[in-house]
């Protein structure tokens, strides 16, 4: 059986890999990752935003979400769901992406 708290982490671990171009920090501290869910088999669903429907990497970074979630031990499938609501905003940003902007 698998660890779904494990996985979810090194899911977690590989998202902070993956950054918006016109911003300096990853997309999880962003908080453009809304949910991650893994069944049984390691299937996993992600559902994201990105910080504006008009974001020049729309049509990109939903596929890299998946291929670098894919590269993760025990992972099979993996379905990003790109989703406007809700809308992204500046709140959604952990304190370290507050921090690292100058927000704080």
């Amino acid at each position: 059986m698998i660890d779904k708290g494990k996985l979810e982490q090194d899911i977690i671990h590989r998202l902070k890999t993956v950054f918006d171009p016109e911003i300096p920090v990853d997309i999880y501290e962003l908080g453009l990752i809304y949910e991650i869910k893994i069944d049984d088999e390691g299937n996993t669903y992600i559902k994201m935003t990105l910080t504006s429907p008009a974001c020049p990497v729309a049509g990109s970074l939903p596929g890299e979400v998946k291929s670098k979630v894919k590269t993760v031990k025990d992972i099979k499938e993996v379905y990003v769901d790109l989703v406007w609501e809700p809308t992204w905003n500046m709140d959604m940003m952990s304190e370290e992406a507050k921090l690292e902007l100058g927000f704080l």
